[in-house]
C-alpha cells in the first residue's frame, strides 16, 4: 500500500468524528452513529483505493451504508480490505463520556478476518509482554506471568476490562490475585489498545467483547508492536455454522494476530470524538472552527503519527451537523 494513503484515511475519520460530535450527551446513540457512518461513507469516495468493507455496520439488509461487502473508494489504486467502526462508543457519545473514536483499518485484499458479529474472548498486551502470554492459561496464571515479565508485584499490575455482568468470574479471580482493575463502560477497541501506550498505565486488557472490534484492535496493535489473542464465543449452533460459512473452519481455536490481520502491511487511523486515554476529543473553537486529534499508524514502518487539525466548518461540505 502507498504510504500517502495514510493521510487520506485520516480525513475519513476526521469527518466522521466531526459529524458525531454534535450528538454528544443528547442521549441518541443511533443518531450519532448514523451521522458518523454517513460522513465516513461519503468521504471514502475521495480515497484512492478499490476497497471492500469486510467489517462494517452489518449485513446489506441491516445497514444502508458501510455494510459488509460494500465497495468503497474512488475505484483507483490498490485492492484492499476495509474494517470500519464509524463511531466506536455510541453509548459513550450519547452519555457524554470519554473514549469515543471514529476508527478504520485497511489491509491488502484477503488479509482481514471476516469476523462474525458475536463475542470474542480477548487478551491484549503491550510490546513488553508480546509473545509471553497465552489465552489458553487461566487468568490468574496470565497475570502472574505478566507481573514476572514486567518485574513488578501483582499489586502493581493494572488490568482493564469492560464493566459487564458476564465478567463476574474473571473479576473475582483478578481481585483474588490482588491486581488493580480499571473498568470501561464501553469502547472495546480503545481498551484493547491501551496497554500499548505507557501513559495509559494499563498492563493488560482481558475479557470478552465484539469480534469485529477485536479485528480492528488487532490492526492497531500490530502497528504498535503489542499483541492480541482472541477466541470466538458462538452461543448456539446457528452462530457456530455462521463462523464456518465465513471461512473460520474451527470457530473455537485461538486466533493470533496473523489470523486476524494477516502478515502484510496494515494502516490504522482513528480520530477522537470525546477525550480519551490517548486521543483528545473534538473541540469547538470561536469563528466556526473545530479542532480534531487523530492518530494514524502503519505496521510496515511502525510509525505513529499524531495529527491535530483545525477545521473551518462552513467549508466542510460533507459535514452533517
Amino acid at each position: 500500500m502507498e504510504r500517502e494513503l495514510a493521510l487520506e484515511l485520516v480525513r475519513v475519520t476526521e469527518l466522521a468524528a466531526l459529524s458525531a460530535s454534535p450528538w454528544m450527551g443528547r442521549g441518541d446513540k443511533n443518531g450519532a452513529d448514523e451521522a458518523a457512518t454517513e460522513a465516513m461513507r461519503r468521504m471514502f469516495d475521495s480515497v484512492s483505493v478499490q476497497g471492500t468493507v469486510v467489517i462494517g455496520e452489518g449485513e446489506m439488509d441491516e445497514a444502508p451504508m458501510l455494510y459488509i461487502g460494500e465497495n468503497v473508494g474512488s475505484g483507483n489504486g490498490p485492492e484492499v480490505d476495509i474494517a470500519v467502526d464509524p463511531l466506536e462508543g455510541t453509548e459513550i457519545v450519547a452519555k457524554g463520556l470519554n473514549n469515543a473514536m471514529a476508527v478504520l483499518a485497511v489491509a491488502g485484499k484477503g488479509q482481514l478476518l471476516h469476523a462474525p458479529d458475536m463475542y470474542m474472548e480477548k487478551l491484549a498486551c503491550g510490546p513488553a509482554l508480546a509473545g509471553k502470554l497465552s489465552l489458553k492459561d487461566p487468568v490468574r496464571t496470565t497475570v502472574e506471568k505478566a507481573a514476572l515479565a514486567l518485574h513488578k508485584p501483582l499489586s502493581d499490575l493494572t488490568v482493564m476490562m469492560l464493566d459487564r455482568k458476564r465478567h463476574e468470574t474473571i473479576l473475582t479471580e483478578l481481585r483474588d490475585a490482588g491486581v488493580r482493575i480499571k473498568f470501561l463502560s464501553d469502547g472495546d477497541v480503545a481498551g484493547a489498545m491501551a496497554p500499548c501506550f505507557p501513559e495509559a498505565g494499563i498492563d493488560l486488557y482481558v475479557g470478552s467483547g465484539g469480534a469485529p472490534e477485536g479485528v480492528i484492535a488487532a490492526a492497531a496493535i500490530k502497528c504498535l508492536g503489542g499483541e492480541i489473542q482472541g477466541r470466538l464465543m458462538p452461543e448456539n449452533d446457528e452462530q457456530f455454522e455462521r463462523c464456518i460459512a465465513m471461512g473460520i473452519s474451527d470457530p473455537r481455536r485461538i486466533l493470533t494476530m496473523d489470523d486476524m490481520v494477516g502478515t502484510g502491511d496494515v494502516i490504522f487511523a482513528a480520530t477522537g470524538v470525546t477525550p480519551g486515554e490517548f486521543l483528545g476529543g473534538v473541540r469547538y473553537l470561536p469563528d466556526q472552527r473545530a479542532e480534531t486529534h487523530s492518530m494514524v499508524m502503519r505496521a510496515k514502518t511502525r510509525t505513529i503519527r499524531h495529527i491535530r487539525s483545525l477545521h473551518y466548518l462552513p467549508n466542510k461540505q460533507l459535514y452533517r451537523k
